[in-house]
């Protein structure tokens, strides 16, 4: 079986291209294959390999104080979905281009995949406003799945995120919205830029979707979830709905969470 594995973590990063270069190393060494997306605020990894080589690899990424937080996200396949190792050095770990919108100096308020499967299940939060949950994905990814009864908007790209929802707005004043995404470093994103546009009714589902899987299972979730390899997607019991291997092509490109 190949262990493939999700995960992000925002920290400053003084040198990228010098990270960039250890993560290439020790994940080429290993005979990874994925994508790595490098940025002075952070990295941005989806890595699938042997078990004991993700092991390794991980346990050098957390000797790193910088990294010593990251949490790993993690499911299993029969055939290797990537074709080759990509490690890129970025503007951003995941493209927003939104200045108020940086986890660096602090996350936005959380919900925690049990708290928010409880509240689906009452169908309101803990003070009784109700529940809207806000998919920050784009269209293809919702195409595949996505939380019953979620408000899902007609994006391409996470960057037009913050206009395609301004027309639902003031629909949302008077309940908890909740944005999720597939691993959560969207939500941290958005999360961010929409409390500092004065939307302070928002939290974020800690862990995205993959952690609510994890964590809760399916409940509340209609379909799979969209992956960034030739897996294509994952259930709720992080099976994968195709299961022979990457093409000789680069997938579904960079990683994205």
């Amino acid at each position: 079986m190949v262990l493939n594995i999700a995960a992000y973590h925002f920290t400053t990063v003084d040198d990228p291209s010098a990270l960039a270069d250890a993560v290439r190393e020790r994940a080429g060494a290993a005979s990874l294959r994925g994508t790595v997306l490098v940025a002075g605020e952070g990295i941005n990894l989806f890595l699938a390999g042997a078990e004991d080589a993700i092991g390794r690899f991980v346990d050098w990424l957390r000797g790193d104080n910088r990294f010593a937080g990251i949490v790993v996200k993690a499911s299993h396949s029969r055939a290797q979905p990537f074709a080759r190792l990509k490690v890129k050095v970025k503007p951003e770990i995941i493209s927003f281009r939104r200045a108020d919108a940086s986890p660096l100096a602090g996350r936005a308020p959380t919900v925690a995949p049990s708290d928010l499967r409880r509240w689906i299940g009452q169908g309101h939060d803990d003070t009784g406003r109700r529940l809207v949950l806000l998919d920050t994905r784009n269209r293809e990814e919702v195409g595949h799945g996505t939380f019953a009864g979620a408000l899902t908007l007609p994006i391409d790209n996470f960057t037009e995120l913050p206009e395609a929802l301004a027309p639902h707005r003031s629909q949302l004043a008077d309940a908890t919205v909740v944005s999720f995404c597939t691993g959560g470093i969207r939500c941290e994103k958005a999360a961010l830029h929409l409390q500092a546009d004065g939307m302070d009714n928002l939290l974020q589902l800690d862990g995205g979707i993959l952690g609510y899987f994890e964590q809760v299972g399916g409940f509340g979730y209609d379909g799979h979830c969209f992956v960034f390899d030739e897996r294509v997607a994952l259930d709720p019991s992080l099976r994968p709905l195709v299961d022979a291997g990457a093409a000789e092509g680069d997938g579904h490109g960079d990683a994205a969470g």
